[in-house]
């Protein structure tokens, strides 16, 4: 039996294509997102280039929606997409990659964890780079979080042999041509962005950036959940390294 897609909904722009996609996913963020928002688009209109937000509602049950639907009414550059159901994090990212029409985009979180200040340094360092990683200089989260983390990383590195410091940061900046056709509506391939972006050849350079306590809510993980299911994902994504091929298309008469 088929899937049903997750039902997409939002606002059509017929304005010139933007430079720069910023995608944030949500997930029963309403105590938070505005003020994230509201960071965001002052660091962009900063940058003086086209710009337009995606917010990804990944079925939220709280008031995000009403959120979502007033940061439309005030600010022209944002459309809203919601995933219907909830779908985890991965699908919300796959929408935003999907519906992006930037020639760079910027991931971030909506908790308010991430600073949108470290926006233009990871932008500016592309001009070197196919997409840069930021990694949490000094995480402010409980022992267990970061101890958690640090495991993860570690069992990653072993396995996938990527380099990347801190996949669970979620601040990244890629040009868009390495987000297209990702397998995005599977459960946790979000984490293993930078090696699919390394599979399809892609340079990439990590910075150190900031990370904030969360502004409300609460975590959507728990270690040892997280650490289940990255285990089996890791075995996945190693098959999908070991079979990957680079080609190209040479077009023959007529083509």
């Amino acid at each position: 039996m088929n899937k049903p897609r997750p039902t997409i909904n939002g606002p059509t722009d017929e304005h010139a294509p933007p430079s720069i996609s910023l995608i944030i996913p949500v997930y029963n963020e309403e105590q938070s997102i505005r003020a994230v928002l509201d960071e965001a688009v002052q660091v962009l209109d900063a940058l003086h280039e086209p710009y337009e937000i995606l917010l990804v509602n990944d079925g939220s049950t709280d008031g995000t929606a009403s959120a979502l639907k007033a940061a439309c009414q005030q600010y022209p550059t944002v459309r809203v997409f919601t995933v219907v159901p909830n779908s985890g994090q991965s699908a919300a990212f796959g929408v935003g990659f999907r519906e992006c029409r930037g020639q760079i985009a910027v991931l971030m979180d909506g908790d308010g964890q991430n600073d949108p200040q470290d926006i233009p340094p990871l932008i500016a360092a592309l001009k070197d780079c196919d997409a840069c990683c930021g990694y949490r200089a000094s995480r402010q989260d409980s022992i267990s979080k970061r101890l958690g983390s640090r495991i993860a990383n570690r069992i990653r590195q072993l396995i996938l042999h990527d380099g990347i410091r801190d996949t669970g940061c979620s601040l990244k900046a890629v040009k868009t041509e390495f987000l297209r056709n990702l397998p995005m509506e599977f459960r946790g391939m979000h984490r293993f962005l930078p090696a699919f972006w390394i599979m399809r050849g892609a340079r990439i350079k990590q910075m150190p950036v900031r990370h904030r306590p969360r502004a409300g809510g609460h975590s959507k993980y728990t270690n040892l959940g997280r650490l289940k299911e990255t285990i089996w994902d890791l075995w996945a994504v190693r098959w999908m390294q070991r079979r990957y091929r680079h080609f190209h298309i040479e077009k023959g008469e007529n083509s």
